[in-house]
């Protein structure tokens, strides 16, 4: 397992798009929609391989047959860094080996990219969606290496939980990754950035 990228949610995806713009002092790059749930992004690049997404409801699509990944459907408020994003070899396999609660995987295609995604039948994510989402890349197409370079880099993700202990410790022997750290308190996230013009805060 090991961390792919991080979205930031919008009632619309301008203001997803802005509240990235403003944190970081960045303009994410045009993405496109996604079929199936029928939400639309941009995206901006970042160094190691990563990237951040600005999502949101497509208004002009049609309403899906389920539930909306990342919890969109209850989504409001003002535009937040909501989930973060791992990928996997095998997604059936780390599925079996986490608790119930993570999703069943869901194939979705957005132009060349292909990919499986694990979704919960209820859209909501364990620990009240502060558990990671996971995927699985199909083919070798990947969106970070098509984006502009920003410059920007992911210093630390914190992630914050009354349960950050046992969101941890179930995480352990699957992740590896010094930058993302686990913290108690109300649940959300927070992410630093080494960006051009110094160190930025997304939350």
């Amino acid at each position: 397992m090991e961390l792919d990228h991080i979205a930031v949610a919008g009632a619309l995806l301008q203001q997803a798009t802005d509240h990235v713009s403003r944190s970081l002092g960045l303009t994410p790059q045009p993405g496109g929609e996604h079929a199936v749930f029928h939400t639309h992004n941009t995206l901006l690049g970042l160094e190691s391989g990563l990237y951040l997404e600005a999502i949101a409801v497509n208004p002009e699509a049609p309403v899906p047959d389920r539930p909306r990944w990342f919890d969109l459907d209850r989504f409001s408020g003002p535009a937040r860094l909501t989930n973060w994003i791992c990928r996997c070899d095998d997604l059936e396999a780390t599925l079996a080996a986490l608790p119930a609660g993570f999703g069943a995987p869901v194939s979705l295609q957005r132009g060349d990219l292909r990919w499986r995604m694990a979704v919960p039948a209820s859209g909501i994510l364990p620990f009240d969606n502060c558990a990671p989402a996971l995927m699985q890349w199909e083919g070798g197409n990947h969106p970070a290496a098509r984006l502009a370079p920003s410059g920007c880099r992911l210093e630390r993700l914190t992630v914050t939980h009354p349960d950050a202990a046992a969101l941890a410790e179930m995480l352990a022997p699957m992740l590896t990754d010094a930058r993302i750290t686990f913290a108690a308190g109300t649940a959300g996230l927070k992410a630093a950035f080494d960006t051009p013009t110094g160190t930025r805060t997304l939350v």
